[in-house]
């Protein structure tokens, strides 16, 4: 698994975390890294996910470039 730590008081709009959580729950694909589970510990939200080798998708993103083509077959996957 992973974790994913969400600072609750750098959250403006903390409804935008709730809304995005109600939506991964609910959601499960093959393709997309699952949410299994969050807890509240102290005035951090701690997300569980499935884990991703490789590291974060925005790592991913900043490292490599991607041709149009690639990304688009990415985003229909």
């Amino acid at each position: 698994v992973a974790i994913k730590k969400v600072s609750l008081q750098k959250q403006p709009q903390k409804e935008l975390i709730v809304n995005e959580l109600l939506v991964v729950r609910n959601n499960k694909h093959p393709n997309i890294v699952n949410y299994l589970d969050s807890y509240l510990v102290e005035d951090k939200l701690w997300i569980i996910m499935e884990y991703m080798d490789g590291g974060p998708l925005s790592s991913v993103i900043k490292e490599v470039h991607m041709a149009e083509g690639e990304m688009a077959a990415i985003c229909r996957e």
